[in-house]
């Protein structure tokens, strides 16, 4: 299994991605519909990683047999103190096949969708280049 944990608190966008299942299912904390597919998850977290400032995990939480895990988060968007987590599921390979993202308090999931909106188009022009690398954290 690649560390993702260890990739994010690196912000090296390539090794977050080489942690991604081609067919993985990102569920976002502002949209309902989840986002299927490699390319798309990748860019959103590079997405991501431009819009969290001092992002650090603060608990790890495993289960069933190593294959779940829950990275608590804490960051800011600004002024905005953001708690979350990520809920990650692995598959056979030990590749992310499932990652939900949770946010509180209301305010920061409201300051989160905010930012990723403005960051949408660029998360899509990356997603259908299929770039992982293309970044600027």
């Amino acid at each position: 299994m690649i560390d993702f944990r260890a990739a994010v608190e690196a912000r090296d966008p390539d090794a977050m991605t080489a942690a991604l299942a081609d067919d993985v299912v990102f569920r976002s904390p502002v949209a309902f519909k989840p986002y299927p597919g490699k390319a798309i998850t990748a860019a959103i977290l590079r997405g991501v990683l431009r819009v969290f400032e001092d992002f650090r995990y603060t608990r790890e939480l495993s289960g069933d047999g190593g294959r779940d895990h829950a990275l608590v988060f804490e960051a800011r968007i600004g002024d905005v103190a953001v708690e979350g987590c990520d809920f990650l599921h692995l598959d056979e390979a030990g590749l992310i096949d499932e990652f939900t993202v949770m946010v509180r308090p209301l305010s920061a999931a409201q300051t989160l969708a905010a930012a990723m909106a403005a960051q949408f188009e660029q998360i899509q022009r990356e997603a259908s280049a299929g770039r992982s690398s293309e970044t600027s954290v």
